[in-house]
């Protein structure tokens, strides 16, 4: 089954030489910092290589913060934290407010910017695969795989180094805890997307995917919640995004516990829950055409016409008459069901 997620921009990051002249001194010190400057390089570059897998950022990754981590922490292994950690100033534009870059001198934020960055590339790969026209059964589990790595990344920054900042993260930045939580959310959503589509193929009991359905909802409701105290002009277009999810899985929701009460003979409770189905697909399609005339960061498309909303829209429609046909088919008068 085929996917549609939006996605917000990569951060953008200005060069970083790590020549210290007079404080960084001998070979070996030489180095380590020409392989720093090579190694961030090297990863700024695959962000945006689409020949660029799981493994090949896992490795560039690795090697990166592994020498990165001589200007955070003291070579000694004490707790004491390393003498170069505010030698070097760091800049990073954020994903919904353009190019308007922070800078802080502090290794820990380009830890922590690059990092999401990181995160980010994994949602953009999942992405990208979950879009194609057939996906494959191990292509499903990559893109599963791929947005909990993108959630961990995001959630282990989120506890771990962003309360370690001497800078506090601005409001309505990336590295602030609404946005990083609504992050952490949308993945969880979409992965349970994927375990939805899966249901679906092996034709799990409806009632099965009514449930997965209605959470994936509010999954995306509670995202969108977390949101709504932001800035309308950098955060509109990502709410619509989470707003028509939310509407898209409850009419699945009550699209297949329609089916459910069908099974179980109870033609009218069906028809109703259908016919919720329909408004709330309708709902979700407004707001598709809403999403697509929003500014903001996020690609430009119509969300109405992909293949995964179209599918819904037929499976309303057909599973609505099929209930409708069952609820007319009355043998006598005592075994009407409506």
């Amino acid at each position: 089954m085929t996917h549609w997620f939006h996605r917000n921009p990569l951060k953008a990051t200005a060069p970083v030489s790590f020549n210290y002249y007079g404080v960084v001194s001998g070979p070996a010190a030489s180095k380590i910092c020409s392989d720093l400057r090579s190694s961030r390089a090297r990863l700024l570059e695959l962000f945006t290589d689409l020949s660029c897998n799981p493994e090949m950022m896992k490795n560039a990754a690795d090697s990166y913060f592994s020498l990165l981590q001589g200007f955070i922490n003291s070579l000694d292994e004490s707790s004491q934290e390393s003498k170069l950690r505010y030698i070097q100033n760091f800049k990073w534009t954020d994903t919904l407010q353009g190019q308007v870059p922070s800078a802080q001198q502090d290794a820990v934020f380009e830890l922590i910017s690059m990092g999401f960055n990181v995160a980010l590339w994994y949602t953009k790969y999942a992405s990208r695969l979950a879009g194609k026209e057939n996906v494959t059964e191990e292509e499903a589990k990559e893109v599963h795989r791929s947005l909990k790595i993108a959630a961990g990344i995001f959630k282990h920054l989120k506890e771990t180094h962003i309360p370690k900042l001497i800078t506090p993260a601005e409001k309505g930045r990336d590295l602030e805890a609404r946005l990083i939580e609504a992050y952490i959310i949308q993945c969880q959503a979409e992965a349970q997307e994927v375990t939805i589509a899966r249901a679906i193929e092996l034709k799990h009991a409806p009632g099965l995917i009514a449930a997965l359905a209605y959470e994936t909802a509010n999954f995306y409701q509670k995202a969108d919640h977390t949101l709504s105290s932001l800035e309308p002009a950098y955060s509109a277009k990502w709410r619509k995004y989470l707003l028509l999810k939310m509407c898209f899985y409850t009419a699945y929701a009550y699209c297949y516990h329609g089916q459910t009460l069908l099974a179980s003979d109870k033609c009218g409770e069906a028809i109703r829950s259908l016919q919720e189905a329909e408004k709330l697909y309708a709902k979700a399609e407004a707001l598709c055409r809403e999403y697509g005339e929003t500014k903001g960061p996020g690609p430009t498309v119509k969300p109405s016409g992909h293949l995964f909303f179209r599918k819904l829209g037929s499976l309303v429609k057909n599973t609505l008459e099929k209930c409708q046909r069952e609820n007319g088919f009355i043998p006598n008068p005592s075994q009407k069901r409506w």
